[in-house]
């Protein structure tokens, strides 16, 4: 059977019909949304399994880092199609997916992918200060389309955060880095912080790229099991593990997940170079972090 998940850029035409086609082929595939962007694109989130425990995979926060996006939806088919005798490095997926629900959002920031990928096109009403913002150079665009940085927005010592935002000349809405002008500000923070407070969620993992790292500590608020969980997660990989600083120290989801639900959550940044990553490297990322996301279900 042809894969529908394909080596391709995933415009958001793209992104909606890989959606539907893995709906269609494989029924026990729950799809909804969990909200909607500032241009109305759905952000959409995928149940896989139907265990107690719930885990949370987030990729596609930052435009040009749309690779994580298909990395997801890749491994999502995977488990789709291997659900009833198939294994992963030598893991009943079977046995998994009765054990653990898995709830993927692989595009929280659908606005700034269209944005990273269409240029000017894909920005609606906020095509003029966009525009001025990247001086018509959007293939580096991480925000959203009001340009704020949605991993700079959450509600996680979010003032200090702004503070080296501000001593690093970053005042106003812009490409990237910029977190807004107050803590949950945006509807795509809205969207994935009312969906992480709706459910008992064991662990969150947000994916971006790049850098082969794992962020996995918060301060004082790092939970104990955070530790042994990022090692085999970096054994399994061969990520290195780093520890926040300077404008990765604050206002990220894992760091406000952590800090509210005292559970542990994880920055992966996949692959190595410069973003937007090329397609002819997926193969290998995936490669690489396939037995990470599954010890991600199973830990």
């Amino acid at each position: 059977m042809e894969n529908i998940i394909k080596k391709q850029t995933l415009s958001y035409d793209v992104y909606e019909g890989c959606i539907n086609q893995l709906k269609e082929q494989y029924p026990s595939l729950h799809v909804t949304t969990c909200g909607k962007t500032h241009l109305s694109r759905k952000i959409y989130s995928l149940v896989l399994g139907e265990g107690e425990r719930n885990v949370v995979y987030i990729g596609g926060t930052h435009g040009s880092e749309w690779i994580t996006s298909l990395l997801l939806l890749r491994f999502c088919e995977e488990l789709l199609s291997k659900a009833y005798n198939g294994t992963i490095a030598g893991y009943s997926i079977s046995d998994i997916l009765k054990s653990v629900r898995l709830i993927v959002v692989p595009e929280l920031n659908p606005d700034g992918i269209e944005i990273a990928i269409r240029g000017a096109s894909a920005c609606g009403r906020f095509k003029k200060e966009n525009f001025e913002a990247c001086k018509g150079d959007f293939t580096r665009w991480n925000a959203n389309a009001r340009g704020v940085d949605i991993n700079h927005n959450f509600n996680a010592e979010w003032y200090k955060l702004r503070d080296f935002e501000r001593a690093s000349g970053i005042n106003e809405p812009c490409a990237t880095r910029f977190g807004g002008f107050f803590p949950e500000s945006e509807q795509e923070t809205k969207a994935i912080t009312r969906l992480l407070r709706g459910i008992p969620v064991d662990m969150v993992f947000s994916f971006h790229s790049q850098g082969e790292e794992i962020f996995y500590e918060y301060g004082s608020n790092t939970p104990e099991r955070a530790y042994t969980i990022a090692n085999i997660l970096s054994a399994v990989s061969g990520y290195s593990l780093v520890k926040n600083e300077g404008l990765y120290s604050s206002g990220g989801l894992k760091d406000w997940f952590i800090e509210e639900f005292k559970k542990p959550a994880f920055t992966i940044e996949v692959g190595k170079g410069e973003n937007p990553l090329p397609l002819s490297e997926l193969d290998d990322i995936y490669n690489k972090i396939q037995t990470l996301l599954l010890m991600g279900l199973i830990l």
